[in-house]
């Protein structure tokens, strides 16, 4: 074998601590780029092919663009250029399975289940391979793998995703199924809090939520798939009164055996809920129907919290939400409109062809 080649990659030229700037940002990591430690190196016919990845989180926003960055080159360098095949795709957290995101050879590509048409490769310069996600959501945070495909070989890097700026601005908020308390498993949890555009609640944002006053006695899933519920007024249903008031813990729980209710977080909204004025009350069919002929869709129940408590939405008439149940508004309490406190009232799920209630309609602006 002859003698050893060493090959300087010459820098990036960035910023200290901020490599790329496209819409966000990096946290400061010493360490720069990532190799692969170990894993993101192959060699084939004495060429190494190498694929490198950011060791710093990237930080974005929902609502944002943003480009994970993945590049490769081989070691020694090749004269002429090789035929590709690379695939991105989320990796495992918290018991939900990998995503499959965007695999592309050459200028074909095709993209993947909620990532189809948000997503494409950036081809800056030459074996440059990042993926650019668009109008993020806050479920793609989390780890992305970039994987290069030549031959037999394969290499790969991991890209770690959080969202942060806007979307921390949210309001935490106890879901159940509509058959009643304690029926969703952590996986059942997850779907229902994306479907209600929100997401589960990390301990950090129910805790906060906590301390702005959230009481609630029926225990829920959080993102690390941990149950908990928050109480600030003592009393004997709720843990006994031996108990301070706090965040109290079951602790983690099965993914798929367990069942409780949801903390879902919803952040800020971008659009504008309201109440349909109407002539008549509504089923659950027309009230979806009335919203569409108004230029909007019903609203789900992330959004009905948001606008209560970003927009100060204030109403003591019972709607219909997306979801089947019927809820209402109150940010300034007072007589025949419910409880002496602020909150979104429930109804629950009453039955979707009686016509007893209205209907909110969210309308992105």
């Amino acid at each position: 074998m002859g003698p050893l080649l060493l090959v300087l990659l010459y820098p990036l030229p960035c910023v200290s601590g901020l490599p790329f700037y496209n819409g966000f940002y990096y946290s400061n990591n010493p360490n720069g780029w990532n190799l692969g430690n170990g894993h993101g190196e192959g060699i084939f016919n004495g060429v190494k092919l190498v694929v490198e990845t950011p060791e710093e989180t990237l930080f974005s926003h929902r609502g944002a663009n943003a480009t994970l960055p993945c590049r490769y080159h081989y070691e020694p360098a090749l004269l002429s250029p090789r035929p590709v095949r690379v695939k991105w795709w989320k990796l495992s957290e918290n018991g939900a399975p990998e995503q499959d995101v965007l695999v592309a050879i050459g200028p074909r590509h095709r993209s993947f289940g909620d990532y189809r048409g948000r997503v494409r490769l950036r081809r800056d310069g030459e074996r440059q391979v990042s993926l650019q996600i668009r109008g993020l959501r806050l479920e793609d945070s989390g780890r992305y793998r970039c994987e290069v495909i030549d031959g037999l070989e394969d290499e790969s890097g991991l890209v770690e995703l959080e969202l942060r700026g806007e979307a921390p601005r949210g309001v935490v908020f106890p879901y159940q199924h509509p058959r009643g308390r304690y029926q969703l498993n952590f996986h059942e949890a997850q779907r229902a809090c994306v479907e209600q555009d929100a997401v589960v609640a990390s301990f950090e944002q129910l805790f906060r939520a906590w301390e702005e006053g959230l009481d609630w006695c029926n225990a829920g899933w959080l993102q690390d798939a941990s149950v908990q519920y928050p109480i600030t007024r003592v009393r004997q249903p709720c843990g006994g009164l031996g108990l301070a008031p706090g965040v109290r813990s079951y602790g983690p729980r099965h993914h798929r055996l367990h069942r409780y209710d949801a903390f879902c977080f919803a952040p800020a909204l971008r659009g504008q809920v309201y109440y349909l004025e109407h002539p008549e009350k509504l089923t659950l069919a027309e009230a979806e129907e009335a919203c569409r002929e108004d230029g909007a869709h019903i609203a789900k129940v992330g959004q009905l919290f948001a606008a209560w408590k970003f927009r100060g939405l204030d109403r003591c008439d019972a709607g219909w939400l997306a979801d089947g149940s019927v809820r209402y508004p109150v940010v300034h309490p007072r007589p025949n409109c419910g409880l002496l406190e602020p909150g979104v009232r429930s109804f629950g799920f009453p039955d979707p062809q009686g016509r007893e209630y209205g209907v909110y309609c969210y309308r992105l602006r």
